[in-house]
């Protein structure tokens, strides 16, 4: 072989590989990535609540000031800011159609920045303005999650629109692991700043988020769906897309917009009555049921209480409870990087059903390891320790981050602000009871709610395999043509056959698919080369 020919290969290869980087070089530099990176700033926020609040609730300074907690206040504190969250993630959609997602975000900021000040400023023994403080908070959590997600969806490409997305999870979980990690070290100051110190943190962080949102670019699919067509192409430019992507990106507008007009004039009650129109009923459905069974993995019982569940599975000590807390927080982050990377080459599809498998696994070996008594062994405590560690890797590296992005990019764009919301509010309230009834389950039983958990992220994976279809890489607005087919029935293709197997082993499904040919006995003698005939040989 001449080394000319040998060069051609490796010139095409360096060609490739320059052409990557260059791509993912104009990716980074996008004003839509570092939108995205800023809008992510609140999934750090409700992260930073989420990591903190267990470890503060078992604070000694805490306990101090607020009198001993029974297991059914901890879970009151604890679940308060959710109760409220679910509440107002109803009105986040309508709200965001109204006054534009950026601007819900920057009034999700100030209510979050007041409800933490309530908490910063509760005296001695005055539990009930905590409480009243977390309620708020919730308001502005509830306010942020789904306008978060969705500003996210409908600036970014659809070629990198799933890696904007895991941003925000990313973000939550890096807020988790600071959480966990600032009250490890607050702890030991004496006085009641052990456990303020996290509460004025967020105070700072909610305010940054309200003045930095009034200054980002609305979303382009929002100024055309409010017809404010001029603004959304001056908004594509600002955010970095070119003209020939945004037209890409926008092909299937003109189609909807007749639909967006007509929801428009009909105001709020148009909007939700969208939801359940015929092409749309199915989606919102799978969409609500999808965030709901995210909570319901017991992932934010795990969060919520992990110091509680790591001594209970024999840490004894505060201290090396939060430290593997704060552990628990770093291989979250560790395992959403990579997600982050791969995200749009793993599908969302697999994504949902191997994790919801694996999820369920570790929760049922972990109620398994209860239920049989175990854990009275030092190993089998070990055991529990890793599973949970198992179990939070499976769920970062899939629902953490597919679950959300799913839920919203499967809406077409005239409902996509409110099933967000819906369905963000259907997480909200699974989270809530979990929150409140986990450490009143955990006192009546120590395997319970781990059998509870695995058995409702089994069910989720085994709906996930027979109706969700893939959405990866599909323009938002072409997601019709995934849901024009019905995903069981491909799936049913595939599973049934392994039951209903014909004596020669071939598929029964794939026969009664094909053209009926006549029976052997009225056939012709094959002629040699007969297609149909090497056919029936396979």
């Amino acid at each position: 072989m001449s080394e000319q020919t040998v060069a051609v290969p490796v010139q095409s290869v360096a060609r490739r590989a320059l052409a990557s980087i260059r791509e993912r070089l104009t990716n980074i530099c996008a004003v839509y990535t570092w939108c995205t990176l800023f809008v992510s700033l609140g999934g750090f926020i409700f992260g930073y609540d989420t990591g903190s609040i267990g470890p503060v609730t078992v604070m000694p300074q805490f306990e101090a000031h607020f009198e001993h907690l029974a297991p059914a206040k901890h879970g009151i504190i604890v679940s308060s800011i959710l109760l409220t969250a679910s509440v107002v993630s109803l009105l986040a959609g309508p709200l965001a159609d109204r006054i534009s997602r950026t601007y819900t975000l920057a009034l999700s900021g100030v209510v979050i920045a007041v409800g933490e000040a309530l908490c910063v400023g509760a005296g001695r023994g005055q539990l009930a303005v905590f409480i009243t403080g977390r309620c708020i908070t919730g308001a502005g959590a509830g306010l942020l999650a789904s306008p978060m997600t969705t500003y996210t969806c409908e600036i970014a490409p659809t070629h990198i629109r799933g890696r904007l997305c895991v941003t925000a999870q990313l973000f939550i979980t890096i807020g988790i692991a600071a959480g966990y990690f600032t009250c490890y070290g607050s702890v030991r100051l004496p006085s009641d700043m052990a456990w303020r110190t996290p509460y004025i943190i967020q105070v700072c962080l909610g305010c940054i988020l309200a003045v930095g949102c009034m200054f980002l670019p609305h979303s382009p699919r929002w100024l055309r769906h409010v017809g404010r067509n001029r603004e959304a192409d001056l908004a594509w430019a600002r955010l970095g897309v070119s003209a020939a992507e945004a037209e890409k990106e926008e092909a299937a507008d003109e189609r909807d917009e007749h639909m967006q007009e007509k929801q428009r004039a009909g105001g709020m009650k148009a909007t939700w009555r969208a939801l359940w129109s015929k092409g749309i009923r199915s989606r919102t459905i799978l969409g609500v049921f999808l965030q709901a069974m995210n909570n319901a993995s017991g992932v934010d019982g795990v969060l919520y209480y992990a110091p509680l569940l790591f001594s209970q599975a024999g840490l004894s000590t505060t201290t090396a409870a939060f430290l593997a807390s704060g552990a628990t927080g770093l291989v979250n982050v560790a395992v959403t990087i990579p997600t982050l990377i791969y995200s749009d080459t793993w599908g969302r599809r697999p994504s949902l059903i191997w994790g919801g498998f694996g999820i369920a696994t570790t929760m049922l070996l972990i109620g398994t390891l209860y239920a049989s008594h175990a854990t009275d062994a030092q190993a089998g405590r070990i055991a529990v320790i890793v599973m949970i560690f198992l179990f939070l890797i499976s769920f970062a590296m899939s629902w953490a981050v597919v679950v959300r992005v799913y839920a919203s990019e499967i809406q077409p764009t005239r409902t996509r602000a409110a099933a967000t919301a819906l369905g963000q509010a259907a997480n909200w309230i699974v989270n809530w009871l979990i929150a409140f009834s986990t450490p009143l389950f955990l006192a009546k039983s120590s395997s319970g709610p781990y059998f509870l958990f695995g058995g409702c992220s089994l069910a989720t994976a085994v709906v996930c395999y027979f109706f969700s279809p893939e959405s990866r890489g599909i323009s938002l607005e072409d997601l019709d043509k995934a849901f024009e087919g019905r995903p069981w029935e491909s799936s049913l293709a595939r599973f049934v056959p392994c039951i209903r197997g014909g004596s020669d082993g071939r598929n029964t499904v794939e026969l009664e698919a094909r053209p009926r040919r006549p029976s052997q006995d009225t056939l012709a003698p094959p002629v040699s080369g007969d297609p149909g005939q090497q056919d029936l040989k396979e």
